[in-house]
């Protein structure tokens, strides 16, 4: 009996695994001075086609520059006061992260963990 129950949750762990994969997307970044990898679960940022608009955007905006002391990669956290965050327009995709710009760099970050999830470059 019990190898039974084992065999069915292993076939049912294989079956649930494919679905599982599809709902992580990895964006990848290169920054100077830093960079790397970050699964952001099934949304994905600005992607690449729409970036030289989006950057476009921000300078039309005149979204303010935030300086901080820390490096700006993927994965860092931004300070708890001082920095303001922004909506992405739907025009560049349905998006649970807002946007700032910090050390000169646009930036995706994860609202309430106020972690950057994308380097715009």
């Amino acid at each position: 009996m019990r190898n039974r129950l084992f065999a069915i949750a292993a076939i049912a762990g294989a079956m649930a695994a494919p679905i599982a994969a599809q709902a992580q997307t990895t964006i990848t970044t290169g920054v100077a001075g830093g960079g790397g990898t970050v699964v952001i679960g099934e949304h994905e940022g600005i992607i690449a086609e729409q970036r030289p608009a989006f950057r476009e955007y921000i300078v039309r905006e005149r979204v303010p520059n935030y300086t901080i002391s820390e490096s700006v990669v993927v994965g860092g956290l931004l300070p708890e006061t001082g920095v303001t965050y922004y909506d992405v327009p739907q025009t560049f995709g349905v998006t649970p992260y807002r946007y700032t710009v910090v050390n000169g760099q646009t930036v995706l970050v994860e609202p309430r963990s106020r972690r950057i999830v994308q380097v715009v470059d």
